[in-house]
């Protein structure tokens, strides 16, 4: 009986303070929302659309063209310093929204591949261009719009 009851106590102690333990965690995960958070650094629109951006990237394109934006030579051009998305700007749009076929050279080299329609919104397109347009070798101060993304058609 001695047992038992040393074991029930035990048993008793342990929830408690494990319940304790989730308590605090969860205290400790609270985050204050925005419009309560005197303290809070307002981003850019470029910088949210560019974070927004990045997870698209890492969902989507980075298959293709790396995490380093690289791309594979000969197959997937590159988008790191890429000449094509700085002197393009309407045809990058296109291909990013309606998808590509065909030759493009990009920084000198000829590649010639196919580049599926992904089925992103006009939000995820300009999105993932500004991360695109302004990661690695890239930089683009000049924010790709939504309403620039829908004003072209196929």
């Amino acid at each position: 009986m001695k047992k038992f009851l040393s074991l029930a106590i035990f048993i008793a102690l342990f929830a408690c303070k494990s319940d304790k333990k989730e308590s605090a965690n969860e205290e400790d995960n609270y985050v204050i929302p925005a419009s309560e958070n005197s303290t809070s650094t307002s981003t850019s629109p470029l910088q949210e659309s560019m974070d927004r951006g990045k997870q698209v990237y890492a969902n989507i394109c980075v298959t293709c063209h790396l995490p380093t934006g690289k791309g594979i030579s000969g197959t997937y051009p590159p988008l790191d310093g890429s000449n094509w998305l700085t002197k393009k700007r309407d045809a990058s749009i296109h291909a990013v929204k309606y998808g590509l076929q065909g030759e493009i050279t990009v920084n000198g080299t000829t590649y010639d591949n196919m580049m599926p329609p992904m089925g992103l919104s006009d939000q995820e397109v300009a999105d993932v261009l500004n991360y695109v347009m302004n990661s690695w070798g890239n930089s683009s101060e000049e924010l790709i719009t939504t309403e620039e993304v829908s004003a072209l058609k196929e």
